[in-house]
């Protein structure tokens, strides 16, 4: 059930029916393996040291800025901001811009932006915002397709 939920992106009602289960066993088995998860993610998520790295894929990424990616998150809006945040599937939702360095910390996130703009223009607004992303010199920055590869010099 857990896996069928977090790859599929099902809610409980669906899995319930999937699974001829109540609701409420299916929440209950889904908080415990979650939980389990979450106590045992030392062990299943172990975070590279990136100094040390012997790795000879690492050379390629060793002067990246590091995992930069935007996700959608579902939202209510009014009615006449609504086509603003229609994104590609028709659903209604915000663009979250997220940026890690290389140790996988979060160092930057930016929200707000409506479901239809495009990554390479929320990216711009990040980097020209007075606190927003800065790149630090010499650092690449390898983006999705639908924006270009740069780099500060």
């Amino acid at each position: 059930m857990f896996l069928y939920t977090t790859v599929h992106y099902h809610k409980n009602r669906v899995v319930k029916h999937h699974f001829f289960r109540s609701g409420q066993i299916v929440s209950r088995h889904l908080n415990d393996v979650l939980q389990a998860v979450i106590r045992l993610q030392g062990q299943l998520l172990v975070k590279p040291i990136t100094q040390a790295c012997t790795d000879d894929r690492w050379k390629n990424f060793q002067n990246c800025l590091g995992p930069l990616d935007g996700t959608y998150i579902d939202v209510r809006v009014g009615p006449f901001v609504r086509p603003r945040y229609r994104n590609r599937k028709g659903d209604l939702a915000t663009n979250v811009l997220g940026v890690c360095n290389t140790d996988m910390n979060i160092i930057y996130v930016l929200f707000g932006w409506e479901g239809s703009a495009v990554d390479s223009r929320i990216l711009r607004d990040a980097i020209t915002r007075t606190n927003g992303l800065k790149i630090p010199t010499g650092r690449i920055t390898l983006l999705t397709p639908t924006t270009q590869m740069q780099k500060d010099s």
